[in-house]
């Protein structure tokens, strides 16, 4: 059954749904909403996504929304298809989500915020909080000082292979070196930005950004 995928390709967390259908090798619809005219927003498409987010899923008469949940969903839903995405065993699984929510909750956090004053508010007409900026660059070079450890001993994040745990930063360090100027703090970690280089150029990931850029 064809998934459809309600989004915006400019968003990140549609990008991370469609980087893991990708890496999958499953068929989907892209059903585009249109942020800018505040369709996400809408009574129709609040009955998929009750906060007014993208992206939403449908799969017959199944729907879920948040994009870690979906990715979640698909890599266990189908753990023989195109890469596996999640690991063999309990602890294998249990390290993948420990850096999933590392991800959510210490990457993301401090990442929305740099692309929201960096990026957002500009091309709003609104004043970038520099303090703000100052602030959260400081908060994720201490995380990704964290990653740098960790890269240190092991190839991915979860271990030596790659899973969901590295799929879900793509589309945030993409933000991070192509669109707000803060690359350094990927260049400057030699662990760190071996794996970026390694992780943006898979297939998968290159297949999403021919989308971004169509």
């Amino acid at each position: 059954m064809v998934v459809k995928v309600f989004g915006s390709l400019k968003g990140a967390c549609p990008q991370r749904v469609l980087a893991c259908l990708f890496e999958l090798e499953l068929d989907y619809e892209f059903v585009h909403i249109d942020l800018d005219s505040g369709e996400h927003k809408q009574p129709d498409f609040l009955l998929r996504q009750p906060f007014g987010q993208v992206p939403a899923i449908e799969e017959g008469d199944f729907k879920l929304f948040e994009s870690r949940a979906i990715i979640r969903y698909y890599a266990a839903k189908y753990p023989g298809k195109g890469h596996k995405l999640v690991g063999n065993t309990l602890e294998e699984r249990a390290l993948v989500d420990q850096w999933l929510e590392v991800e959510g909750h210490n990457f993301n956090d401090m990442l929305y915020t740099l692309v929201l004053q960096l990026l957002v508010f500009p091309k709003m007409g609104g004043k970038t909080d520099h303090i703000v900026v100052q602030n959260c660059e400081e908060k994720l070079e201490k995380v990704l000082d964290v990653y740098e450890q960790r890269l240190s001993q092991s190839k991915y994040l979860a271990g030596d292979y790659y899973s969901l745990a590295d799929l879900s930063h793509l589309p945030g360090i993409r933000y991070l070196v192509n669109e707000i100027g803060l690359g350094h703090l990927v260049t400057d970690r030699k662990n760190v930005n071996s794996w970026w280089i390694d992780i943006s150029n898979r297939p998968a990931w290159k297949k999403v950004l021919q989308l971004i850029t169509a």
